[in-house]
C-alpha cells in the first residue's frame, strides 16, 4: 500500500505539474497574442475611425488587477487626451485618410478643456477639406460639443441630443451624523472651503453658492460660446428653459426636435450612416459585417496611433502628468502618488531636457504628496532647466500648490483653479456611545495623552492643536503662492479663502500668466529652452508598464462596443444615476479614508463630472455601497485644502 501510495503521489505531481505547465505555455501565448502592436500595414485608406467608448483623460490609469478579477463590470474606456488629438492632426495631413468617423453612441465625456482640445483638432481636418461625420443614439452635453464641430451630425431615429448645462444638487451628511450620533470636529480657514460643508451643514452656505454661481455661469458661457461658433444657427435655449415646448415644437419626436434646434444634421439608424460613409470613403473588403464600421474602409485609432508614432527627432521637452487626486505613495497613473511622480522627475533630472512642462489636471489632495512633488519640480529650476505649468481641466488646491513651482502658468478658461483655503475633519463617536451606555474614563499625564479620543471625545487643547496645524498649512500655502506669483501673503489671501476660480478670472487675479493649452506651453518651453529654429519633441515621463496588469486588463475588458450605448433621456438618466452614486461613495471614502493634511477642491470635482476626482472619477461606477457608509463611521482624521 505504501508502494500504490507513493506512486499515486508521483502521478498526481506530473499531472499537477503538466496542467502548470500549460497554464504557462497558455497564458505566454495569449501574452504575446496581445502584446503585438498592430502592424502599420493594416492601415487601410478610407475613414479614420474614432469608437470613444469612454472617457477623454489626461492620463490613462493603471488598472488594478485585483479590482479587475473582482469587479461585475468591465472598466470604463479610457483614452488621453493627446492621442486623439495626435489621431486627428496627422489624418488632416495623411492622403490615405479621405474622411474621419466619430462613433459617440458610448462617449461618457471629458470635461470642457479636454473637448475643446479635440474639438480643434476637428476643425483642422475640416479644413483639410476632409468631412467629419459623427453617430450616436443619443448625444449629451459633452457629445454634442465634439458634434456641433463635424461637417454631418447623425442621429438614430429613436434618440436625440439632450443638453442640461452645468450644474445641479449636492449630497450633504449633517443629518445622517445627527442620527447616529457622530460628531464631525471640523478645523478650516476660508470663506469659501465649501469641501467640509458636507459633513457640517444639511445644505449649501450661501458662499458656496455664491462660488457655484460663478464657476458655473463660466463654464457655461463658455459652453455656449463654442457651440456658437461652432454652429451658429444651432440653439439650445428652449430645450434647457422649456422642455416641454421643444418637445411640442418636435411634436413629440425629439430626433426632429434636435435637428429643428441645429444639433443634428440627419437622422438615420446605424446601417443608413454607416452606408453613406461608404459612399465617401468606399466600401470594406470582404463580406464581413461583424463590427458596426465593416460596411467602409477605415482604420481604427489604436492601429493608427501605432503606425503613425509621436515624433522623436531634435531636441527634448520633458512632460510630467499631475493628473487625478494628489496622494503619498506610489499611486497611479490615474491618481497622482507624489512618491511615484517625484521619483519620475528625479530619475530624469540629468536626461538633458532643454526645458519642463508640468501639465495639472488634479483637483488637490494630500498637502504633503503636493509639496513633495512642488519640490522635485523645484530642483529642474535649481539645475537652470525652465519650467512651465500647463493647467487641464483642474489645477485647484494641491493641484495649484504644485502650479506654484513653475516660472509661468498658462490655462485655459474652462479651467478650474484656486481653492487656496485649508480644512481639516475628524470624526468622534461619544455621543453614538453614550446613547449604548458606553461612557469612557481615565488618567493622563498631559492634555493631549491619548488624544485625538475619537471614542471619548475632544478635550480643548486638541481642538486647539489641529486649527492650530490648519492655520499653519494655509500660511504655508499663502507664502508659497506669493513667492511664485510675485505677491504678498495678503494679496494671495484676498484671491485665496478656498474660492475657486476659472481660467480667465484666475489670470485677471495674478494666479495665472497666460491663456493656452497644452500646446503653447510647450512652445513657449522650447523658447525658454533655447531650441531656437531646431526641432523638438515632448517627452512624457513614466514608469514601464507592468506587463501581466496590461495582459489582464486585455483579457477582462469587454470588447468594444459591447457595452450599452446611450439610446435616449432614460438611458442618460441612468448613466447620469450611476455617477451620482459613484461620486457619493467617493465624497465619503474621502472623508474615511485619506490620512494627513489634504489640499482639496471638492467643488472642483462636482462640476467637472466624468474626469473629477480624477480620471477615475467616471471608471468606479458601483462605489458607494453599503461597505462606504461603514468605512465612514469608522474614520480616523481627514484634512485638506
Amino acid at each position: 500500500m505504501q508502494f500504490a501510495s507513493k506512486v499515486w503521489k508521483l502521478l498526481v505531481g506530473i499531472k499537477d505539474a503538466l496542467v502548470l505547465l500549460l497554464l504557462i505555455g497558455f497564458f505566454t501565448v495569449l501574452f504575446a497574442a496581445l502584446s503585438l502592436r498592430p502592424s502599420p500595414a493594416k492601415v487601410e485608406g478610407g475613414a479614420l475611425l474614432l469608437q470613444l467608448d469612454g472617457v477623454l483623460v489626461e492620463e490613462k490609469s493603471t488598472p488594478d488587477p485585483f479590482q479587475l478579477l473582482l469587479a461585475q463590470q468591465a472598466p470604463v474606456g479610457e483614452y488621453p487626451v493627446r492621442d486623439v488629438v495626435r489621431a486627428l492632426e496627422s489624418a488632416a495631413k495623411d492622403e490615405r485618410i479621405t474622411a474621419v468617423v466619430l462613433d459617440l453612441s458610448r462617449f461618457l465625456g471629458g470635461g470642457q478643456v479636454h473637448e475643446r482640445a479635440v474639438a480643434a483638432a476637428i476643425d483642422k481636418v475640416r479644413a483639410a477639406k476632409k468631412p467629419v461625420l459623427t453617430f450616436a443614439n443619443a448625444y449629451a452635453d459633452d457629445g454634442v460639443m465634439l458634434a456641433a464641430h463635424a461637417s454631418e451630425v447623425w442621429v438614430d431615429p429613436m434618440g436625440a441630443a439632450f443638453v442640461s448645462g452645468p450644474g445641479g444638487n449636492h449630497l450633504f451628511y449633517k443629518n445622517l451624523f445627527d442620527r447616529f450620533g457622530v460628531k464631525a470636529h471640523v478645523y478650516r480657514v476660508g470663506t469659501y472651503k465649501s469641501a467640509v460643508e458636507p459633513y457640517l451643514r444639511a445644505d449649501m452656505s450661501d458662499a458656496a453658492k455664491a462660488n457655484y454661481e460663478d464657476i458655473y455661469s463660466a463654464l457655461w458661457e463658455g459652453w455656449k460660446a463654442d457651440l456658437a461658433k461652432a454652429r451658429p444657427k444651432a440653439s439650445v435655449a428652449q430645450m434647457t428653459q422649456d422642455p416641454a415646448a421643444w418637445i411640442a415644437a418636435g411634436k413629440g419626436d425629439l430626433a426632429d426636435a434636435s435637428k429643428a434646434a441645429g444639433l443634428v444634421d440627419r437622422i438615420g439608424d446605424r446601417t443608413e450612416f454607416e452606408q453613406r460613409v461608404a459612399k465617401i470613403v468606399g466600401e470594406a473588403k470582404g463580406k464581413d459585417t461583424s463590427d458596426h464600421a465593416a460596411r467602409y474602409r477605415h482604420t481604427a485609432l489604436a492601429t493608427w496611433l501605432t503606425a503613425n508614432p509621436a515624433p522623436t527627432k531634435g531636441e527634448t521637452i520633458g512632460v510630467i502628468t499631475v493628473a487625478g487626486t494628489i496622494v503619498d505613495g506610489d499611486a497611479g497613473p490615474g491618481s497622482a502618488g507624489g512618491d511615484r511622480i517625484a521619483r519620475l522627475l528625479d530619475d530624469n533630472l540629468d536626461k538633458g531636457f532643454k526645458a519642463l512642462v508640468v501639465r495639472v489636471d488634479s483637483p488637490g489632495g494630500s498637502a504633503m504628496a503636493s509639496e513633495r512633488i512642488r519640490r522635485a519640480i523645484l530642483r529642474y529650476r535649481e539645475k537652470k532647466i525652465p519650467v512651465v505649468i500647463s493647467m487641464g481641466n483642474l489645477a485647484a488646491s494641491g493641484g495649484y500648490w504644485v502650479s506654484t513651482a513653475g516660472e509661468r502658468i498658462f490655462a485655459e478658461p474652462d479651467t478650474l483653479t484656486g481653492s487656496i483655503g485649508v480644512f481639516a475633519v475628524v470624526t468622534s463617536f461619544e455621543k453614538t456611545l453614550a446613547d449604548l451606555g458606553i461612557t469612557s474614563d481615565g488618567v493622563k499625564t498631559t492634555p493631549l495623552s491619548g488624544e485625538p479620543d475619537i471614542l471619548g471625545g475632544f478635550s480643548p487643547e486638541v481642538d486647539a492643536l489641529l486649527q492650530g496645524s490648519v492655520e499653519s498649512t494655509y500660511a504655508k500655502f499663502l507664502s508659497v503662492a506669493g513667492k511664485a506669483r510675485d505677491m504678498s501673503p495678503q494679496a494671495v489671501d484676498a484671491v485665496g479663502q478656498g474660492r475657486v476660480w476659472s481660467g480667465r478670472e484666475a489670470m485677471e487675479r495674478g494666479l495665472v500668466d497666460e491663456m493656452g493649452g497644452l500646446d503653447a506651453a510647450l512652445a513657449y518651453a522650447a523658447k525658454k529652452g533655447g531650441v531656437g529654429n531646431k526641432a523638438w519633441h515632448a517627452e512624457y515621463l513614466a514608469e514601464p508598464a507592468d506587463p501581466f496588469d496590461s495582459l489582464l486588463a486585455q483579457v477582462l475588458a469587454r470588447p468594444s462596443g459591447e457595452e450599452a450605448a446611450i439610446s435616449d433621456y432614460a438611458a442618460l438618466a441612468a448613466q447620469v444615476h450611476a455617477r451620482r452614486m459613484a461620486q457619493a461613495g467617493r465624497a465619503v471614502e474621502a472623508l474615511a479614508g485619506t490620512s494627513g493634511i489634504q489640499a482639496y477642491c471638492l467643488a472642483c470635482t462636482a462640476v467637472d463630472g466624468a474626469v473629477s476626482g480624477g480620471p477615475g472619477a467616471a471608471r468606479s461606477a458601483g462605489s458607494g455601497g453599503l461597505g462606504s457608509w461603514l468605512r465612514l463611521f469608522a474614520a480616523g482624521a481627514q484634512a485638506g485644502f
